[in-house]
């Protein structure tokens, strides 16, 4: 059974920084999954913020497209979320998962934005 177990959320004021991590374990195969982060704010739908190929290869939507940057070490089955210049917006859950969510989701990582 594989496990993604997301963390690094917090309060922060508009224009901060975080850094998410998610830890992925069990039998994953997280090496040749291609990896995303998506956020869920309350009240609103799922929506995708960051994939990662397992080549590297990215893509975000506008949304986040410059202010966000998505890493992953495959050696330690780990995917990371860098947010810079954050925005109330941007105040949700944040989860991982593959790209669809094939796995089963974790509890995610609160992020609040303060203006």
């Amino acid at each position: 059974q594989v496990q993604l177990v997301e963390s690094g959320g917090g309060l922060v004021q508009a224009g901060g920084s975080l850094r998410l991590s998610c830890a992925a374990s069990g039998r994953s195969l997280f090496s040749i999954r291609l990896m995303a982060w998506y956020r869920q704010a309350p009240g609103q739908r799922r929506e995708l913020v960051a994939t990662i190929t397992p080549g590297g290869r990215t893509n975000y939507p506008d949304s986040v497209k410059g202010r966000f940057t998505i890493s992953r070490n495959n050696a330690e089955n780990t995917v990371y979320l860098q947010m810079n210049s954050l925005k109330p917006e941007d105040t949700a859950v944040y989860y991982c998962n593959t790209d669809p969510g094939n796995f089963p989701w974790g509890q995610g990582t609160q992020v609040t934005v303060s203006s």
